[in-house]
Formats: C-alpha cells, sequence, structure tokens
C-alpha cells in the first residue's frame, strides 16, 4: 500500500470532518434540549448553502462574509419553524414527541425540497470566490484556502457556541433544561422559550455549515438527506451532553472516511460510517463523549 496520500488524506478528512461537527451540532442541541428529532436539518442546512449562493451571485458577497446573513436568517426560520410546527410537539411523552416531530421532519423535508428546486432548480450549485483553487503547500501538503477559512469559522462557531451556553443565563437555562425541564421550569425558567432559542441556534447551525458546504462542495435541493444522515452518525458516534465531542466525532468521521480509500477504495467510503456507527451503537450506545 502506498502511503504517501495519507498526509494529504487527513488533512482533507480534518477540513471535511469539521463540516460534519458543525453540521452535527446544531440537530445534537436540539434533540439533547428539546427531544425531538428534526430529520429536515439537512434541508435547512440546504438553504443556508443557497442564501450564500444566492448572496454571492446577486452582490458578490463572499461566502465567508455571508455568514454574517445566513446564519440570522435560518436562524428567524428557526424561530417560525419552532413556532409554526415542533412546538405543539414539545410537551408529548417522549416517546410519541419523537415519533410526531419525525413526521413532521419528514413532511418539511419535502416541501423545502421542492421549494428549493422552484427558486433555484435542481442543478447543483457552488460559490467559486477568487481565491478557490488557490492554498497553501507545506512539506507536500497542500491546504487549499476555502477548507482553511472553512475549518476557522467552523472551530470559531463552535467555540461561541460553548461560551454561550457557559456563561450567558440563557445558555444556562438551555443547559438547565436539557437536564431536567420540570425542575428548570420549577426553578423560574422559561421552558418554552428555551425550546424556541434552542430550535432557531439549531437551524443557525445548520445554515453555518451550509455555507461552509456551498465554498467546498456543490449544493442542491437533493443534499438535505445526506447530511442528515452524516450528522445522526455524528450525533450517535459522539453522544449527547458534549459540544466539543460532537465536533470531534464529526472530525474522527472525516477522518475515518478519508483514510478508508486507501483500504477499500472511494467508493465504499460512505460504508465506514455506517460501520463506525453500529460498532459504537453496540459497543457504547452513549457514545464516545457521552456519559453513561
Amino acid at each position: 500500500m502506498n502511503l504517501e496520500p495519507v498526509p494529504q488524506l487527513l488533512v482533507f478528512g480534518v477540513f471535511v470532518g469539521a463540516l460534519y461537527g458543525v453540521a452535527a451540532v446544531g440537530l445534537a442541541l436540539v434533540f439533547g434540549v428539546m427531544r425531538v428529532l428534526n430529520v429536515a436539518h439537512g434541508e435547512l442546512l440546504m438553504i443556508g448553502g443557497y442564501a450564500s449562493f444566492w448572496l454571492f451571485t446577486l452582490w458578490r458577497v463572499d461566502p465567508f462574509v455571508s455568514l454574517l446573513a445566513t446564519a440570522p436568517i435560518l436562524f428567524v426560520m428557526g424561530l417560525a419553524l419552532n413556532g409554526g410546527l415542533f412546538s405543539h410537539v414539545v410537551r408529548l411523552d417522549e416517546e410519541t414527541k419523537i415519533k410526531n416531530s419525525l413526521l413532521i421532519g419528514f413532511g418539511l423535508a419535502l416541501i423545502l425540497q421542492n421549494l428549493a428546486i422552484q427558486l433555484w432548480t435542481a442543478d447543483e450549485r457552488s460559490v467559486t470566490a477568487a481565491y478557490s483553487g488557490l492554498g497553501l503547500q507545506l512539506f507536500g501538503i497542500v491546504f487549499p484556502y476555502t477548507r482553511l477559512g472553512g475549518l476557522a469559522a467552523a472551530l470559531l462557531g463552535i467555540f461561541a457556541l460553548h461560551v454561550f451556553l457557559q456563561r450567558t443565563y440563557v445558555g444556562k437555562s438551555i443547559r438547565a433544561t436539557a437536564e431536567d425541564w420540570e425542575a428548570a421550569e420549577l426553578a423560574g425558567v422559561s421552558v418554552r422559550s428555551v425550546y424556541l432559542i434552542t430550535f432557531a441556534l439549531g437551524s443557525a447551525l445548520a445554515g453555518v455549515a451550509g455555507t461552509l458546504v456551498s465554498v467546498g462542495f456543490t449544493i442542491a435541493p437533493s443534499i438535505g438527506l445526506t447530511w442528515t444522515i452524516k450528522a445522526l452518525v455524528v450525533v450517535v458516534l459522539a453522544g449527547l451532553g458534549n459540544v466539543f465531542g460532537v465536533f470531534a466525532a464529526g472530525v474522527l468521521l472525516g477522518v475515518a472516511e478519508a483514510l478508508s480509500v486507501l483500504a477499500i477504495g472511494p467508493a465504499y467510503r460512505e460504508v465506514v460510517g455506517l460501520a463506525l456507527f453500529l460498532v459504537v451503537l453496540l459497543l457504547r450506545p452513549q457514545g464516545l463523549f457521552g456519559a453513561r
């Protein structure tokens, strides 16, 4: 086996895994706090990618600058979706809540896919900035500027979320609600408002991931399911309750997929994620970084 491309594959895996991590953190936050499984999370990511594409195409807004618009846009969209759809299931028992949220998510995914087709057609799109295709080369390893920028934005977003959850009153209310919503409500926390903000934050993180995907990959109305599955795999790998753990699990998945190209070829790289998913689910159901 030729080991020369291993360092480059490792770097590529970290770049891709950072996107997996950002996409998964939003899904993990919503499920961990609300116990709502939003299977339309990938479609929200897709909308974020198209928002950046639109801003770049119409007004030449740099994709990384457009994060300042796409995150708030998806935040507001999350407020609307939670208020109009998911708020009706949060007070149900956990099993019924998950089943009903799945049905709502599937319906929402279909609506958003068809809306995207009407607005942008089914063609694949991407954002090609002036620096796309350029990069640094160190020790024979190429570091594309777009991927470096994506990694930096992903790390900044995860760190900002961590600080928000740890240092602000709203963040502490979110963590308290995740632990025990009844006790949090008795302590004076507005659980309804916490759920609203949590879903909006998860949607905003999907928008951030969508923008980063639009720079390094192509976006199309059909990508939502793929990214939802990736996010679910990462959440299972990581477990709940640890923002950095979810991000690290995303990087782990990205590196594993990248290195699998040498062992089993690119055609089967998707199998690696599913294999990790099953192994962790069987041997450590609480995830690599989750508490028992």
